[in-house]
């Protein structure tokens, strides 16, 4: 389910806040495909404003804290903790796109209710 972030119609591209971005992500698995090839990159499970679960592309599993900088969503995962692993939220023709501070550009294709298969996940 893309598109929820759809009220009123957008610009071709519009900035959306980290905050704005968590209201609408947590309890969703949303999944990640790289902006201009479409390669599957990943998905992640918000389970809290400050906790997800990430999962790439060949199923490996690692948890994140989550952190709200300024207009950035930073993520500071268990086996990379990367304080610059910082992303910016916006809808692009109504799709949810983030934007890495070193240029990396994803698209959320799926935004679906269900949990990322990990072994010893966390339940909140």
């Amino acid at each position: 389910m893309v598109g929820l972030w759809l009220s009123a119609p957008l610009a071709a591209q519009d900035q959306i806040s980290p905050e704005l971005f968590l209201d609408q992500v947590v309890g969703n698995t949303l999944t990640f495909r790289g902006h201009s090839n479409n390669n599957f990159v990943g998905v992640e499970q918000f389970l809290r404003r400050d906790l997800s679960v990430w999962a790439t592309s060949n199923g490996r599993c690692t948890y994140g804290q989550i952190e709200v900088r300024g207009p950035l969503i930073c993520f500071i995962y268990d086996d990379n903790p990367d304080p610059g692993n910082c992303w910016t939220p916006f809808v692009e023709d109504g799709d949810l796109v983030v934007v890495g501070v070193r240029g990396d550009i994803q698209r959320i294709t799926l935004i679906e209710q269900r949990d990322i298969s990990c072994e010893a996940a966390p339940l909140s």
